[in-house]
């Protein structure tokens, strides 16, 4: 990937209803993304009647619910996600959802080129095997995973193509939780291509990545962070992630070619800015150019500063009236 690849993480922000996930479609679109990504499970396959929620999910659900009601009411149905799909692909963005379950993974098969791993998943033989067995290209996150982790899960994917992404699994993530130095540490000892996955409020983490040579991006949004929902408030609402898709286009054009070489849009500004060496006061023909009767003003239209040591000591070859160049 040449441009940095920006992930639109709808997720479950579309709360059940395929009508909103193609709203988000849309505004996704709008920011001007590569891609737009949900989450596909079936829920009774993924968590078990016990299962507790995390404190985020407490804090922006309450505690009535199990995690397994909760998330019943996020599923969409695998006819919405064929729905979906198509819609993207009449829209002119790539379409991904990260599967789950088993039954996820062997319905998106054909639906993608590309397989999203999530970090809960990293640990999981059995899922990354089947995953593997696709031999397809795996974007994998690495939150709450040691480095050993991520090679055991390296060496089940082996017939895939892997990119990886730090990320930090707590929503919305602390600043002094990002540790995104531990991206280049990932990037030094995998040597695969790498990006980050933003679970921080706003938009200056991520862009952070980028600079720091990120290829993959991907953060969460909403329609609204108000909604009800797990994931509305660690998400970006639309005008925020357009903002963050300039931002990150803007310090990619910054990177340039890493020759230090004028710039075209500097040219210009060479001979306005730099100095040339002139005539202090008047000076007569024959006179000896010395420190005390020349100095150096712009524009860098005559003899440079640079020379100054060989003109000093030689004698004026016409006469000079203050300020004129030598």
């Amino acid at each position: 990937m040449g441009e940095v690849f920006i992930i639109a993480e709808a997720g479950v922000n579309h709360n059940g209803s395929l009508e909103l996930a193609k709203k988000l479609v849309d505004k996704a679109c709008e920011a001007g993304v590569d891609c737009v990504k949900f989450q596909t499970f079936k829920a009774e396959n993924l968590v078990n009647k016990d299962a507790k929620k995390a404190d985020y999910q407490v804090d922006n659900t309450g505690n009535s619910d199990s995690q397994l009601n909760m998330l019943k009411k996020l599923e969409l149905s695998f006819n919405d996600f064929v729905e979906l799909k198509n819609y993207c692909d009449k829209k002119g963005i790539m379409f991904l959802s990260t599967p789950f379950d088993f039954e996820s993974i062997e319905f998106l098969a054909p639906l993608m080129t590309i397989f999203k791993v999530p970090s809960g998943e990293i640990t999981n033989l059995p899922y990354l095997r089947k995953i593997n067995s696709y031999k397809k290209e795996v974007i994998l996150s690495t939150g709450m995973a040691t480095l050993d982790e991520i090679q055991d899960a390296l060496n089940i994917l082996k017939d895939c193509k892997v990119s990886l992404l730090h990320c930090t699994t707590e929503y919305p993530c602390p600043y002094d939780g990002v540790n995104m130095n531990a991206m280049i540490t990932m990037r030094d000892k995998f040597n695969l291509p790498f990006g980050y996955s933003d679970h921080t409020k706003g938009i200056e983490i991520p862009v952070m990545a980028v600079a720091m040579g990120a290829k993959i991006i991907e953060k969460h949004f909403t329609i609204d962070k108000n909604m009800e929902g797990p994931d509305h408030k660690a998400s970006l609402e639309p005008n925020e992630l357009k903002e963050m898709v300039l931002s990150i286009r803007n310090v990619e054009k910054a990177f340039g070619t890493g020759i230090k070489e004028p710039q075209e849009s500097e040219k210009k500004n060479i001979s306005i800015a730099r100095k040339s060496i002139v005539a202090k006061c008047d000076i007569k023909k024959g006179e000896l150019l010395t420190e005390n009767n020349l100095t150096c003003k712009r524009p860098a239209t005559g003899i440079s500063p640079m020379k100054w040591d060989s003109i000093v000591g030689t004698a004026a070859h016409r006469d000079y009236k203050e300020d004129d160049l030598i």
